[in-house]
């Protein structure tokens, strides 16, 4: 009888050594762009004490040899981490990804229909499907941006809608 004959489907895949190096060097990658966050940024991403305490650390680091040992620790920490997320979540905070633009397509088609023609059922909608939202605010910001639009003046309060409602959005996505 051969090795194969035994060879059961619920069994792992068996993956060579350099797919699990290309592995282990992709969260050693992952965890490198997330020394290079801000602490803000870093409260809103989801991980553990262990990953967060070793991040810290990293930026006490300024030897060259001693950050690149302790980057490869960080992608040992990461290997019991949810990569996924933290991915998902990192690409929010890079202004050049496409899930970034997106976003910033969305929230500006939102604030140009609550300044447009049907402002007032547009708002209307807006404030149910997001009872979190200071309604005085809005409305005034979306009266005032529609005056600044007729009469042809600076984007001031429009840029002051978008503000709020990127933040009305990142309250719901947790990134606040």
């Amino acid at each position: 009888m051969t090795d194969f004959e035994h060879y059961d489907d619920n069994e792992e895949e068996y993956k060579s050594k350099t797919q699990v190096k290309r592995e282990m060097e992709a969260l050693q990658d992952l965890g490198e762009k997330l020394t290079n966050l801000s602490p803000a940024q870093r409260k809103k991403v989801p991980m553990s004490d262990t990953l967060r305490d070793a991040l810290e650390e990293a930026d006490r680091i300024k030897q060259w040899g001693a950050k690149r040992r302790h980057l490869q620790y960080i992608g040992k920490v990461m290997r019991t981490e949810d990569a996924d997320a933290i991915s998902a979540r990192l690409e929010l905070f890079d202004s050049t990804s496409a899930a970034n633009n997106k976003r910033f397509h969305q929230l500006e088609a939102t604030r140009d229909a609550l300044i447009g023609d049907n402002s007032k059922m547009i708002l209307d909608q807006y404030i149910q499907a997001n009872p979190t939202v200071d309604i005085q605010q809005l409305r005034s910001l979306v009266r005032m941006a529609i005056k600044e639009v007729e009469q042809g003046k600076a984007t001031t309060q429009r840029k002051k809608l978008f503000k709020l409602l990127r933040e009305v959005q990142d309250a719901q996505l947790g990134l606040l």
